[in-house]
C-alpha cells in the first residue's frame, strides 16, 4: 500500500514538474513573439479614393461585394438551425438566401483558412501552386505542437527538423504569377478594395496591393484582436484547454494598416470598424463599378464580444457560448449595415453579393453544435470542416428564394465573379472553378463539377457522383460515404464497397498527380476527434484524424 502511495506521489510531482516546464516554455515563446510585434500607432482616419462625381452613361457592370467570414459553423445562422436552438437570430445573413440563392452543398476550398482564401482568390486548388498549409509562425507550431490538451489521447507532433527549411512567415504567400480576382476585374475597369484579413502573404509581390487591389485596409496575418483585452467595452472568453487560444491572446495585436502603411489601432470593435470602413468605401465608389473583398475575422478566436451584444443575450447561461453568440449577433448586424448601404446608394439591384465562410467551425472553441448536423470540424475534411454556408444575391439576375443542390465550391467564386463582370481569364493555367451563373438561369444543365478534390499533407479527399472518399495515412484509414443517402457521414462503406473505393482511389490519384509540392513544410500535426470538441476528453473508441498544418 505504501508503495502505491509513493508511486502516486511521484506521478503527481512529475506531472506538476512537466506542467511547470511547459508553462516556462510557453512563457518564453510568447516573450519572443511579443518582442517581435511591430509598433502600433494611435487611431487614424482613412481617406478612401474617391470615384467620379456622377455615374458614366451607358450600361454598367455589376458591383461585387464578397463577404468572407472566419470559422463560421454551419449551424451558426438561423437559416441552418441557429445557435442555442435559433435563439440568436441572423436575419441579415438569412436575407441573402431569401432574396437570392442558397447553395445547399457549398464547399470550402480547404478545411483551414489560408488555403481556402488562396482557392477563392485564384479559382484554383491551392495545391496546384504549393499553398498547401496555413502560414503560421514557427513559435506557434512549436507551442501548439508540444502542448497536450487535458484529456487528449493522441499527442500533437512538432517537426523540429523541418524548421530550417521553413521560409519567413511573410514570404509564405500566393505566388505573384497567379492571377487573382482583383487583377482580373481591373481589366474591366473595376476599382478593387480589400478589407480585413488577408493571410496570403506579407512581402512585396504577395500583399493585396500587389495582387490587384487598389486599396487594402486590414491585417496581413491570420488574425487580430477585436478590442484590447482590457477595453471597458469588451467581454472576453478564454479557453485554457486550447493552446491556440493561449497563443493568440499573447501574440495578436489590435491593429490594421492601409496600403502597406504604418500599423494603427482601429477606433471601434473590429467587426464594427471594418463595416464602418466598408460603408465609407461604398459611398466613395458609388459611381463606378467596384469589387469589395470584405474579410471579417469574426467569429474566429480570440472570443471577444461587445458588452452590449453580450448583455442582450442574458438567456444564454454558458459564458463561452454567450460570448460566441454575441459575436455572431454583431456580425449579422454589420452585414445588414453593408446591405443597407448598398440600398441607400441605389446600388442594391445591380450588386452581386456573395457570402460564405472560409471553413467550418473549430473544435478548439469547445462548443459541441457549431457544425450540426454534420460531423467534423475545421481542420478535418469531414463535412463539418468543409460544408459551409454559401449564399449569393443579385436581384437583377438571380431569382429570389432559389436553391441549388449540386456541389459547388470556393473555387467557383473566381469564375462566377468574372462571368458577372464580363471578364475573360487568361489561358495557360488550369481553372478548377466554373461560372455558376449559367447553372442558375438554366443556360447550363447538370452538375458544375464531376469531381472535387482536397489535400493537406497525407490527408486526401475526393467527392464524385455523390460519393466521398477520405484517405489518411495517420491513422491509416479509408472512409467511404454515400452522401446521397448518408449526408452526415455516419456509415463508413469502405469495407462493404471495395469496388467503389478502387474506382474513387484511381480518380483521386489522377487528381493528386496534377498537384505540386508544398512551398513550405508542415511543422505541426495535430490530432482532432471527429465527434466532439477539444473541451471533451477523448475515448479509445473515438474516430480521429491527424491534420498537417
Amino acid at each position: 500500500m505504501r508503495l502505491f502511495k509513493w508511486a502516486g506521489a511521484v506521478i503527481v510531482v512529475l506531472a506538476i514538474l512537466a506542467g511547470a516546464a511547459w508553462t516556462f516554455r510557453e512563457s518564453l515563446a510568447m516573450a519572443v513573439v511579443r518582442a517581435r510585434l511591430p509598433h502600433v500607432g494611435p487611431t487614424q482616419a482613412v481617406t478612401w479614393m474617391q470615384g467620379p462625381a456622377a455615374p458614366a452613361k451607358g450600361e454598367r457592370p455589376p458591383n461585387v461585394v464578397f463577404i468572407l467570414v472566419d470559422d463560421l459553423g454551419f449551424n451558426d445562422i438561423t437559416l441552418n438551425g441557429g445557435i442555442d436552438g435559433g435563439s440568436v437570430p441572423t436575419p441579415n445573413i438569412d436575407s441573402l438566401a431569401r432574396d437570392g440563392v442558397t447553395f445547399t452543398n457549398g464547399y470550402a476550398g480547404n478545411a483551414t483558412c489560408a488555403p481556402s482564401r488562396a482557392a477563392i482568390m485564384t479559382g484554383r486548388y491551392p495545391t496546384r501552386f504549393g499553398f498547401e498549409f496555413t502560414p503560421t509562425p514557427v513559435a506557434f507550431s512549436r507551442m501548439v505542437g508540444t502542448f497536450r490538451s487535458p484529456g487528449a489521447m493522441h499527442p500533437p507532433q512538432f517537426a523540429r527538423d523541418k524548421v530550417k527549411d521553413t521560409p519567413p512567415l511573410d514570404s509564405q504567400g500566393v505566388p505573384a504569377d497567379e492571377t487573382t480576382i482583383a487583377e482580373l476585374l481591373k481589366t474591366r475597369g473595376y476599382h478593387t478594395v480589400h478589407l480585413g484579413k488577408w493571410h496570403l502573404g506579407g512581402t512585396k509581390g504577395s500583399r493585396p496591393e500587389d495582387q490587384g487591389f487598389d486599396e487594402s485596409l486590414g491585417f496581413m496575418a491570420g488574425g487580430a484582436m477585436f478590442l484590447p483585452e482590457d477595453h471597458p467595452n469588451v467581454v472576453n472568453s478564454k479557453q485554457d484547454f486550447d493552446p491556440i487560444d493561449r497563443f493568440l491572446w499573447g501574440a495578436l495585436p489590435f491593429s490594421v494598416q492601409y496600403n502597406g502603411g504604418k500599423l494603427f489601432a482601429p477606433d471601434a470593435y473590429m467587426t464594427d470598424y471594418l463595416t464602418d470602413q466598408a460603408i465609407a468605401s461604398i459611398k466613395a465608389n458609388q459611381n463606378r463599378p467596384f469589387f469589395m473583398y470584405l474579410a471579417y475575422n469574426a467569429p474566429h478566436t480570440p472570443l471577444q464580444a461587445t458588452k452590449a451584444d453580450y448583455e442582450a443575450l442574458s438567456h444564454i447561461k454558458d459564458h463561452r457560448l454567450r460570448v460566441y453568440a454575441a459575436m455572431i449577433r454583431n456580425l449579422d448586424r454589420n452585414i445588414g449595415r453593408v446591405l443597407a448601404s448598398l440600398k441607400a446608394q441605389g446600388l442594391d439591384e445591380n450588386t452581386l453579393v456573395i457570402f460564405t465562410s472560409d471553413n467550418g467551425g473549430a473544435h478548439y472553441v469547445g462548443l459541441p453544435e457549431l457544425n450540426k448536423p454534420y460531423r467534423g470540424w475545421k481542420a478535418t475534411f469531414f463535412e463539418g470542416g468543409i460544408h459551409v454556408p454559401f449564399l449569393m444575391r443579385w436581384p437583377a439576375q438571380i431569382p429570389a428564394g432559389s436553391r441549388f443542390q449540386s456541389p459547388i465550391g470556393h473555387v467557383d467564386i473566381f469564375s462566377t465573379t468574372a462571368g458577372a463582370a464580363g471578364a475573360t481569364p487568361a489561358t495557360g493555367k488550369v481553372l478548377d472553378g466554373v461560372n455558376l451563373l449559367p447553372f442558375l438561369d438554366g443556360r447550363s444543365q447538370g452538375d458544375p463539377h464531376e469531381t472535387m478534390f482536397w489535400r493537406s499533407g497525407e490527408y486526401r479527399v475526393l467527392l464524385s457522383g455523390g460519393w466521398k472518399l477520405q484517405r489518411l495515412r495517420s491513422p491509416d484509414k479509408v472512409w467511404l460515404f454515400n452522401l446521397a443517402e448518408d449526408p452526415y457521414e455516419k456509415t463508413n462503406l469502405a469495407s462493404a464497397r471495395p469496388d467503389k473505393v478502387r474506382q474513387l482511389t484511381a480518380l483521386l490519384d489522377r487528381q493528386d498527380a496534377e498537384m505540386v509540392k508544398p512551398q513550405w513544410p508542415s511543422l505541426l500535426r495535430g490530432a482532432i476527434a471527429i465527434d466532439h470538441p477539444l473541451s471533451v476528453k477523448d475515448k479509445a473508441s473515438d474516430e480521429y484524424i491527424y491534420w498537417n498544418n
